[in-house]
């Protein structure tokens, strides 16, 4: 290994410990929106526990919030990759679940949205 091989072997490593740092002080979110398109159905608050049911292209999809935390539980796609992704809880952080067209977003920002 030659003195640039190492240059960029500590350069990586500092941009990877700035990375995980950046997301490990990510605030938790307070609510989440529910997309169905680019339209927004439901402005969800986290800090009640409670099952969501809410239709997309290809049926039902059950959208779970337990202890501040999101997730789906149950959806129909050829996959249930929406599903696997499990619980998201910090703002920026999201739940696509393409086949169905629903996408599930924790913002960053506090602002009011109208439902549709």
């Amino acid at each position: 290994m030659n003195k640039n091989d190492i240059r960029m072997l500590i350069i990586v490593v500092i941009v990877i410990i700035l990375l995980f740092g950046i997301n490990m002080f990510k605030k938790p979110s307070s609510y989440a929106l529910v997309y169905h398109g680019s339209d927004v159905i439901l402005n969800i608050d986290l800090n009640i526990d409670r099952e969501y049911v809410v239709n997309g292209d290809n049926g039902e999809v059950v959208i779970v919030v337990k202890d501040h935390k999101i997730k789906v539980t149950n959806e129909n796609s050829p996959y249930h990759l929406c599903s696997k992704q499990g619980y998201i809880s910090k703002k920026g952080e999201s739940i696509i679940c393409l086949p169905n067209r629903i996408v599930i977003e924790l913002p960053l920002d506090d602002i009011d949205v109208e439902v549709k």
